[in-house]
């Protein structure tokens, strides 16, 4: 493969346009360059969230998510590309039916936090969820793929379950929402 970058800085972008993979210029305030954006920040995320000490399966699961974002980020690039399939939903469900399943059901809302682990998780949880409403905004006459769009939403529900799979794991408890709290004076 030959190098994808010689040039880091361009100038073309100098005038509030950005380049698309398939040559065509855009504003960078579209709706899809702004999901592009969310995408990236969600990767970026997740990035920092494998800086901390975490299960091995969790990590390595991690590195696939990350080539996935980065794959969804290539369909938003090549508007009417489908790069994300059907597998890789296949595998969320799969990791979070596993993680899922040591975790006690929920009674109760949770806060975020926690371990710095799972806080991480959670601040990437809440930009997945920045990232899905951006996806669905896209309305360009090029559509986001279903797929892209259930992953997405997958990814979210994993990155709720992880934080408290992660939490479990360092014997910290959930933190439960506790109504009374919010009215005390």
């Amino acid at each position: 493969m030959g190098k994808r970058l010689s040039k880091i800085y361009t100038r073309t972008g100098d005038d509030g346009t950005t380049g698309l993979g398939d040559g065509s210029r855009v504003p960078k305030t579209s709706a899809r360059v702004e999901a592009m954006g969310e995408v990236d920040e969600l990767n970026s995320l997740i990035g920092l969230m494998m800086t901390e000490s975490l299960p091995d399966h969790i990590d390595d699961f991690l590195v696939l998510v990350q080539h996935t974002l980065f794959d969804l980020g290539g369909e938003l690039s090549l508007p009417g590309q489908v790069l994300v399939n059907s597998e890789r939903i296949v595998a969320v469900e799969k990791m979070l039916d596993s993680l899922n399943e040591s975790l006690a059901p929920l009674e109760e809302f949770i806060l975020p936090g926690g371990t710095r682990a799972a806080a991480h998780c959670h601040v990437a949880r809440s930009a997945c969820r920045r990232a899905e409403r951006a996806l669905v905004s896209v309305d360009d006459g090029h559509a986001i793929s279903d797929i892209s769009r259930q992953y997405i939403n997958r990814l979210s529900d994993l990155l709720f379950v992880m934080a408290r799979s992660l939490n479990q794991v360092a014997g910290q408890p959930d933190i439960l929402w506790q109504h009374s709290k919010s009215q005390a004076k």
